[in-house]
């Protein structure tokens, strides 16, 4: 028992070992962090890059080293001229009592203007009342000097249609977008390149199909005009 009490009491030489461990293991964690903050994530950083770019309303990014064209669609300066044209055309329908059949939105892909089908076309069918065909041209009138591209997008309800004209609403649809684009080809003087006509049918309702005013929701034709963003994304002419 003297002898242990006296081992204890004699100082610890190895001590020391312990201490050069731990300080060792904390330089290691230490000289990982650095080289962790010091290692820049190259496709996180253009990310980063793109995001600022959109922020103040450019198309292209340059940080130190990293640039290129920003993924994010659309800039600020297409949104401003997009407003304009929103404004221009909501004076039109105010002068005209059409804000229960024309509305407009702005949104990611640019400027959005929905036509009810009862402005129109007759019940089932896809060709423009002749009385109401100058409203559409007064629209065109307001998007024809624009270089952005214009899609013209076709939508019914969930009903089937019953007619010998149709096999399904996605003819409907599509031939009801086909003839809005002619008008504004033929009538308006838009150029062909830079227009498109698609159907989507009963199957992209703006709210659910469980009432009649729903349904008549439902059942428009959009035209799209595009932010110039997506320009570089459209087949090319020769």
């Amino acid at each position: 028992m003297k002898r242990l009490e006296e081992d204890e009491s004699k100082p610890n030489k190895d001590r020391w070992v312990l201490t050069y461990s731990d300080m060792m293991s904390l330089l290691l964690v230490f000289f990982v962090v650095l080289y962790s903050i010091s290692t820049v994530n190259a496709t996180r950083f253009a990310q980063l890059a793109q995001i600022l770019s959109k922020t103040l309303g450019g198309t292209k990014y340059v940080i130190g080293e990293y640039s290129g064209e920003s993924m994010v669609p659309g800039n600020l300066g297409d949104e401003n001229e997009l407003a304009k044209v929103q404004e221009q055309l909501n004076a039109l329908v105010e002068k005209h009592n059409l804000q229960k059949m024309v509305t407009s939105r702005i949104d990611e892909r640019g400027l959005v203007i929905s036509l009810q089908d009862t402005l129109l076309f007759d019940l089932g069918s896809a060709e423009v009342r002749p009385e109401e065909k100058e409203v559409l041209i007064k629209i065109g009138s307001i998007l024809k000097d624009l270089p952005n591209y214009i899609r013209v997008e076709g939508f019914t309800d969930d009903i089937p249609i019953n007619n010998q004209k149709f096999a399904s609403n996605w003819e409907l649809s599509v031939i009801r977008a086909t003839n809005v684009l002619k008008i504004l080809v033929n009538e308006v003087g838009i150029e062909p390149q830079r227009i498109s006509a698609a159907g989507y049918g009963e199957y992209r309702p703006i709210v659910p199909n469980d009432s009649e005013e729903h349904r008549r929701l439902n059942r428009r034709v959009d035209i799209v005009i595009m932010n110039t963003e997506y320009n570089k994304w459209e087949p090319k002419t020769q």
